[in-house]
């Protein structure tokens, strides 16, 4: 019950059914294609039926996809999913080729609009429908993008499964047995502050042992995403990542804008936590995550399932409906162990119309706050899941909307149950940690990334360039709050997030959602229950239009900087508060 259930997939990669999905869905896709050299001079019953293909394709696929990439997440040395993967290569650039022949089918259609509300089915893709015509503007050739689909198969795609079979697998020795990277990290949280800086320099020590490998991987998934990014007519990665998250850079500005001038708040923060934990001035890495106050309590799983629920029911039955259905038919793998990649993700199927959530569960009330978060995301699934299918995709910045409101809501219950002053000052101060990380580790992931992307364009950068770029985007993120003499130079090779190269950036969504999060909580706290649905319709809206356009269905304008400060100007309280309650005598 502590392991994910993924038999409502397939019962494993020797099942008949996964072998026959597999050859379904490359016969969909070759018939799909071939369907385009007759094309019927009915455009509304053409693209309809093109269309009603694509479900079929989208539903099949998205399942077998998300059974090789859940299997390959909980055991990174299991070689089946890695054989699974090389297998489905070869449908990566017929699948490219279908959607420049449906791209090539909607150009010349001059009265789209009337073709579409000649029918309901269309009418429903409209969005869609409308971006594919968009987005023959940002594509070459069918013969080119071809290529570059089976070249990404083999470049990025395997840097990254690189990147996460080193960082997951590699041990080194501390204390006297081998300990894995996801091991050290998790020492940072520890209560012993000998413990946590030895950890921290261990964990130093083994990216020493993996960091020119990873160096090379960065590199070539860069460099791919620079030699693609123009030829599709962008002017830099992040433009087209703008792009393809359907969000303004007006808005984006903003963000970032208002994330800049809230740093020195932070910086304060960080100086008062280095004061209370004996340090002169400023605050060293491996102290960054260090608990205050005193919470010795850990939780079982049940415990925090309980927890969950009964917080969630603050908002509304369907969330704490949801929360019960993932527990009880095992959506969950909960603990660490070898081969299990770190951190905690959340993926939707909407195939089955469930979920699926990995977690590295150690008991903590910040475990408790994770998987309430990934709920979240599961949450959001259950919303789109009641849209038509293609329109159950949604873009980065939108995707940690429902997570980040349902984590607030935990940490709110969290902070509120607390029974002592120096259980207050943990919740709080570990509020102040993930927000943090959020705004200000954030930022520094931003810029780095940006800083990796130029540098690209001139030289391979070496490990040791990129650990200086890191080191340098670190300082002008954390400021004078960071002691510069202990920074983490290696944070570019355990942060998946980097090796993605059909998604560059991943790394703003995390403080948009933040703020965006606590915008809607806010109003929900002013509405009441009666919110509840506008929220939803927020979170069913987001595969269907532009982030702007979703955020008006709860009456919020994300051009407009004072929104994300006033976001930021719930931290700073937090800040003040924590500042307050431990410097009481």
């Amino acid at each position: 019950m502590y392991q994910w259930d993924l038999t409502p997939f397939y019962r494993g990669f020797d099942d008949p059914k996964f072998n026959e999905d597999i050859e379904s869905f490359f016969a969909m896709v070759e018939q799909a294609v071939e369907a385009f050299s007759l094309p019927s001079t009915n455009k509304v019953s053409f693209l309809e039926e093109a269309l009603k293909r694509q479900e079929k394709i989208y539903a099949t696929g998205s399942k077998i996809y998300a059974f090789i990439n859940l299997n390959s997440s909980a055991d990174t040395q299991n070689l089946e999913p890695k054989k699974a993967l090389v297998r489905m290569q070869p449908i990566s650039s017929k699948l490219a080729l279908l959607e420049k022949k449906l791209q090539s089918f909607i150009e010349p259609i001059e009265n789209l609009d009337e073709i579409i509300n000649q029918s309901k089915f269309l009418k429903q893709y409209e969005f869609i429908i409308k971006s594919i015509k968009e987005d023959i503007n940002h594509s070459m050739s069918e013969e080119l993008e071809m290529l570059a689909t089976e070249m990404v198969q083999n470049g990025s795609s395997l840097w990254s499964q690189m990147q996460r079979h080193l960082t997951s697998t590699t041990e080194i020795e501390f204390q006297g047995k081998p300990t894995s990277l996801t091991q050290l990290r998790n020492m940072a949280y520890d209560p012993d502050s000998n413990l946590r800086k030895a950890a921290y320099e261990k964990e130093l020590e083994l990216y020493k042992l993996i960091e020119e490998p990873i160096s090379f991987a960065i590199s070539g998934i860069k460099g791919e995403v620079n030699t693609l990014s123009p030829r599709r007519n962008f002017a830099s990665a992040l433009e087209e990542t703008l792009y393809k998250s359907r969000l303004k850079k007006e808005t984006l500005d903003a963000l970032l804008s208002a994330m800049k001038e809230s740093l020195p708040d932070f910086c304060k923060y960080l100086k008062h936590k280095a004061k209370l934990l004996g340090h002169s001035e400023n605050l060293p890495w491996y102290d960054l995550f260090a608990p205050m106050g005193k919470s010795d309590t850990k939780y079982s799983v049940e415990d925090a399932q309980d927890f969950i629920i009964k917080q969630f029911k603050t908002f509304g039955d369907d969330l704490a409906n949801l929360a019960k259905r993932a527990f009880e038919q095992n959506w969950v793998d909960y603990f660490p162990r070898k081969g299990k990649v770190g951190g905690a993700f959340c993926m939707n199927s909407a195939a089955l119309k469930q979920s699926r959530i990995l977690t590295n569960y150690d008991g903590t009330i910040g475990d408790i706050i994770t998987l309430a978060h990934e709920l979240g995301h599961a949450y959001h699934g259950e919303q789109i899941f009641k849209e038509a299918i293609l329109n159950s995709s949604y873009t980065m910045p939108v995707a940690e909307t429902a997570s980040t409101l349902c984590e607030t809501i935990t940490k709110k219950a969290v902070y509120k149950e607390a029974k002592t002053k120096e259980e207050k000052i943990h919740i709080l101060e570990q509020e102040l940690q993930d927000t943090t990380q959020v705004i200000v580790d954030i930022y520094s992931r931003f810029l780095f990334e940006q800083s990796v992307f130029e540098a690209r364009k001139k030289s391979i950068p070496s490990a040791k360039e990129l650990n200086n770029l890191m080191v340098e985007a670190q300082k002008e993120a954390y400021g004078d709050g960071l002691n510069h003499q202990f920074p983490n130079p290696g944070m570019w090779i355990n942060k998946s997030h980097y090796y993605r190269g059909g998604l560059s950036f991943y790394n703003f969504p995390y403080a948009f959602g933040l703020l965006f999060a606590k915008g809607i909580y806010a109003k929900f706290m002013e509405m009441g229950p009666k919110f509840v649905e506008d929220v939803n319709m927020l979170l069913r809206s987001t595969g269907k239009m532009t982030v702007e356009d979703a955020a008006k269905v709860v009456g919020i304008d994300l051009t407009d900087p004072s929104f994300w400060k006033k976001g930021l100007a719930t931290i700073k309280q937090d800040i003040e508060e924590f500042i307050a309650i431990t410097s009481e005598v």
